[in-house]
């Protein structure tokens, strides 16, 4: 038997659309590639946010290489709303960013600290008379004559406007 759209000709069982729907799946359903007949919940979700003919509408609409990315975007926003029917998809994108920011903070908090630390240990280092081993300190005696030491690394704060005055540390 020869393939066409995701069915094979002749084959009894139509796609989950025209199952749900209850009608005879003609051989040219736009459904068909897009909804095979053993994934019912996706057209399910999907007739029940958008409409069996707004769907059809949107997917005769849009050239044959598009609508399979249309029918995951679809298939992604009607199983989003049928978990939260006010936010959708985009409650699960609010909640991923306040993810983010919380996460965005937890790494300054730890960078800051690692910061404070070196600062600690440098200091700890010029009063005990050691200073830290760079490449611009040598152990070798006629090096350290005049020479300054120099900060083991430089780094500056950056205040950032759209995260409302959280310090950003830029080397």
């Amino acid at each position: 038997m020869k393939e066409s759209g995701g069915r094979k000709q002749g084959a009894a069982s139509p796609c989950a659309a025209c199952k749900l729907l209850r009608r005879r799946c003609a051989h040219d359903c736009v459904f068909a590639p897009y909804f095979p007949a053993d994934e019912p919940h996706k057209f399910a979700n999907v007739h029940k946010v958008f409409g069996a003919s707004n769907v059809n509408k949107m997917l005769q609409e849009l050239p044959v290489h598009q609508r399979g990315d249309a029918v995951s975007s679809m298939v992604y926003e009607a199983n989003a709303r049928v978990r939260d029917p006010v936010y959708g998809c985009v409650g699960a994108i609010s909640s991923l960013q306040q993810q983010i920011d919380t996460l965005q903070t937890q790494l300054a908090l730890a960078q800051a600290e690692v910061v404070h630390l070196r600062v600690r240990q440098t200091a700890s280092y010029s009063h005990h008379g050691f200073a830290p081993t760079s490449p611009t300190n040598s152990s070798s005696p006629s090096s350290n004559h005049g020479s300054q030491v120099k900060p083991i690394f430089d780094m500056d704060v950056v205040m950032d406007q759209a995260s409302l005055g959280e310090p950003m540390w830029s080397c």
